[in-house]
């Protein structure tokens, strides 16, 4: 007689991986690390341990399935505006803040390797919970701006670079940590922010360091729960200008900011984002006056590479996921992992992940220091990584979810939460199209920049016929007019980042990890979807098992 019960019983499926160090299971991240001359790996696998722990993946996912509420009144009907979180978020925000994920590069005394180490964090931290990277990159990004304004950082200097965790929705004075927002985005005008409406008037002097009363409207209020925001306005003589407004007045009433509703967005839902109102809002002018965009494009440039970073992050977690996976499950006789189908999909998605690692890491690199090479890689590559990165994030996370089948289109896990967080890196700070165009602008601008990009790629690649023929057909084709320029853009900055990847692979990675990707993506016909790559049998193995030895 059969057993009916035993139909219940559960086999050949597999949890998504968890409780593992994400450190010192990275190889790539390691020798990125050495190569930049890190000192602070010890504390970098201690964070790899807690955030990878089982513990921090239920926080992550309790986060995300109960996302922020709004409480626009209190009881009696008085404005409160107050955004209430899980416990689970505030458990992410405190690691974060622990490990100075928002202030890392302007704390420590010697600054080699300061901003590689801060991305090493950002990094560690992203491939388990994306939504508290928001107000953490926003904070980061907005204290070289800051620090140049003496007056106010004297008020806040000390909060913005502490790590210890506040989570008190109280007057600036009275908190021992804070975190900044920003707030540039008007309904009638998206990325156009030349468009925007909200108008600042001075309270009495006009001017630099000066209070201003700002009345209008945002359409996207990045966290509000924050304890200021870098909002830009039209001045009625000056044009456009940034402002420091924070949530509450130094009397200890709430300033005049009032959340009309938060978005209810497609993914990253742990965090909040807003819609709000300004009734006449104190703030302090930052910055020149009339260089309100300017000076908020100063703090997108470090928030762009932020979204770098995220983005081969979720690359990382989610390849780590399907390899984890495929070794497990079993089908057609083998396990998936074996599958040469199979592991065509996994090693293109391998090579990807790496090539997206090694350049956002290189990228914030640069960041530290101030040669002609550095400054090109800052002006042109920040904006192309952040398009293409943050692109093929969203097409791979859908790929690598399909690796677990109907499983992984469960919401309930984190291939599922990836993939509906992917695409937020590729709109905030700026959506594809604008990326591109600031990447011609900045070539526009300063074409020796450029000069001196492509001939860094000369050089990393002169052993490489390959190479060699795709940087003389982009020379050639950046010789086009702007119309013409404009309308391949995409294609351009694409070809570009490629070439970047492609010649930092061929310095840094294996040579059987170069190769690969070189011929893959220069010689194969490739690109359409995942896994059209033609490469050595003896090669596969090595790729994986760089990814994640067990």
């Amino acid at each position: 007689m059969i057993n009916t019960w035993t139909t219940h019983q559960i086999s050949n499926q597999f949890d998504e991986k968890q409780d593992y160090n994400l450190f010192s299971t990275d190889q790539v991240l390691q020798e990125i690390l050495t190569r930049y001359g890190s000192q602070d790996q010890a504390a970098l696998a201690e964070l790899g341990q807690v955030a990878g722990s089982a513990e921090y993946y239920q926080y992550a996912d309790q986060a995300n399935q109960h996302p922020p509420i709004l409480h626009a009144f209190d009881a009696r009907g008085r404005r409160k505006d107050f955004i209430e979180f899980h416990p689970a978020w505030h458990r992410w925000m405190a690691l974060n803040r622990n490990y100075a994920l928002h202030a890392h590069p302007f704390l420590v005394q010697q600054p080699k390797a300061a901003w590689v180490d801060w991305a090493a964090r950002f990094y560690l931290s992203g491939q388990v919970e994306c939504g508290s990277l928001c107000p953490t990159a926003m904070t980061l990004g907005s204290i070289p701006l800051l620090q140049r304004e003496p007056e106010l950082w004297e008020k806040i200097g000390t909060q913005l670079l502490s790590t210890e965790y506040d989570e008190c929705d109280v007057p600036i004075s009275q908190k021992k940590s804070i975190w900044l927002g920003m707030g540039m985005t008007e309904k009638q005008g998206g990325s156009d922010v030349r468009a925007n409406q909200t108008l600042a008037k001075p309270v009495a002097i006009a001017g630099r360091g000066h209070a201003y009363l700002l009345t209008g409207h945002k359409w996207f209020f990045s966290a509000p729960m924050c304890d200021a925001h870098l909002v830009v306005a039209q001045t009625e003589q000056d044009g456009l200008a940034c402002f420091f407004v924070p949530r509450w007045l130094e009397d200890g009433s709430k300033n005049a900011i009032q959340v009309q509703r938060l978005k209810n967005k497609v993914g990253n839902r742990s965090n909040s984002s807003s819609e709000v109102e300004f009734k006449e809002a104190w703030g302090i002018m930052v910055g020149e006056v009339g260089r309100g965009i300017p000076t908020i494009i100063e703090m997108a440039n470090y928030t762009r590479l932020t979204c770098s970073v995220g983005s081969s992050a979720m690359l990382r977690q989610a390849l780590v996921q399907c390899l984890a996976y495929t070794r497990q499950r079993k089908a057609f006789g083998k396990h998936l992992s074996e599958q040469p189908l199979m592991q065509a999909v996994l090693v293109d998605v391998a090579l990807e992940t790496e090539a997206a690692v090694q350049l956002s890491f290189h990228l914030a690199h640069c960041y530290e220091q101030d040669n002609a090479l550095s400054v090109a890689w800052k002006r042109i590559m920040t904006p192309a990584a952040k398009f293409w990165i943050c692109k093929r994030a969203v097409e791979l996370s859908g790929e690598m979810m399909e690796v677990f089948g109907g499983n992984g289109y469960v919401d309930a896990g984190i291939m599922a939460r990836i993939f509906k967080e992917a695409p937020v890196n590729t709109i905030w700070e700026g959506s594809g199209n604008v990326m591109c165009l600031d990447v011609l602008r900045a070539i526009q601008r300063e074409p020796e920049s450029m000069q001196v990009l492509l001939q860094s790629f000369a050089d990393a690649s002169h052993q490489q016929p390959l190479l060699k023929t795709e940087l003389q057909q982009l020379l050639q084709l950046f010789q086009q007019t702007p119309e013409q320029l404009q309308f391949m853009a995409r294609s351009l900055v694409s070809r570009l980042v490629i070439l970047a990847q492609a010649s930092l692979l061929q310095q840094y990675a294996p040579a059987f990890i170069a190769e690969a990707f070189i011929q893959s993506r220069y010689q194969a016909f490739h690109g359409r979807v995942v896994g059209m790559l033609e490469i050595q049998p003896s090669d596969v193995n090595r790729i994986l098992e760089r990814v994640l030895a067990l």
